[in-house]
């Protein structure tokens, strides 16, 4: 199996090339990238890591909008890094977009150990796959660029499709509870059951073809949604 890869987001230089060193002497293969335009377009050319490790203090482009810009693009673990001592800065990135968190200066033997915890949790890797995911003949699905390719077709998203179609995704096969689409695609937000039946409806359009009636997206009544691979 190929190693895991991570995304290290830091503008300092020394912590980037420890993270790097040690991560890599872990097993991992390491990328990275100073600030966020930077991390961004590293993204849309590779695709998305396994997990992203973002520090929050970033010249220009501050780490809670990189972090939601790159959640747009796919549900990818990130792990925010904070020099910042305190405790509603944490809580604020946890609600908005982070797995977990590591504050400054800190132990690598927890960095490691945080990284393998989230990674854990995780039972499908297909987002970091590659930069476009092949559903099917069908259908392929460029999460970094927001959009599809439907029978030749390009069919953009919006960044709420690509961050719906990610979360099902990362669990086809399983029941993603309503809750579960809200709290992960609308994190600071207060969003009723009612728009996420209108988006996810206008997703449906967009992976429909003429050509067959594969329904990709099911809905399990009263529960939520579940992503299907055709057979």
């Amino acid at each position: 199996m190929a190693n895991k890869r991570l995304l290290v987001i830091d503008d300092d230089s020394v912590t980037r090339d420890l993270l790097q060193r040690v991560l890599e002497q872990a097993g991992y293969d390491v990328a990275t990238v100073r600030d966020g335009p930077d991390a961004l377009n590293f993204l849309k050319k590779n695709g998305l890591p396994h997990l992203i490790l973002l520090d929050l203090g970033l010249p220009g482009m501050h780490g809670f909008t990189v972090g939601e810009l790159i959640k747009r693009m796919g549900d990818v673990p990130i792990i925010i890094i904070t020099g910042v001592d305190s405790e509603e800065v944490v809580v604020q990135g946890l609600e908005l977009y982070a797995d977990d968190y590591i504050k400054k200066p800190f132990n690598i033997r927890e960095v490691e150990a945080r990284i393998q915890r989230v990674l854990s949790r995780i039972t499908d890797f297909s987002y970091a796959q590659s930069p476009v995911v092949q559903v099917d003949e069908h259908l392929a699905i460029d999460f970094p660029n927001n959009q599809i390719w439907r029978d030749g077709q390009v069919i953009a998203l919006t960044p709420t499709e690509t961050s719906l179609l990610s979360v099902l995704l990362r669990n086809k096969g399983h029941i993603v509870p309503s809750s579960t689409l809200i709290a992960r695609v609308w994190p600071n937000e207060e969003v009723y059951e009612e728009t996420l039946r209108v988006h996810i409806a206008r997703l449906r359009a967009k992976l429909a073809a003429k050509s067959d009636d594969t329904q990709y997206i099911r809905n399990e009544r009263g529960v939520g949604y579940t992503f299907i691979f055709p057979e």
